[in-house]
């Protein structure tokens, strides 16, 4: 166990910060779920501008690689273009 008070400071704000980037990874991932289960094309695009916004915000706070992100962009958007 931590001996120093910025010690105990740190794990509490870790875990802060563990949890609200949990949350907001998951919501994304089941945003992209969503997207993914949609076969109507309007719907889709729709989606698709959100969750590449969703993507880009958890890129840019690292919470997800920035390579990731533009993989599962890339990807989404195939599927998004395929559908008729």
């Amino acid at each position: 166990m931590a001996h120093h008070k910025s010690a105990l400071k740190r794990i509490r704000q870790n875990e802060t910060r563990r949890l609200h980037n949990k949350y907001y990874a998951k919501t994304t991932r089941n945003a992209i779920r969503k997207l993914r289960t949609t076969s109507d094309k309007s719907v889709a695009e729709g989606l698709l501008k959100e969750v590449n916004t969703m993507l880009d915000r958890l890129a840019k706070n690292n919470i997800i690689h920035k390579n990731k992100a533009a993989n599962n962009k890339s990807s989404l958007a195939k599927y998004v273009n395929s559908l008729s």
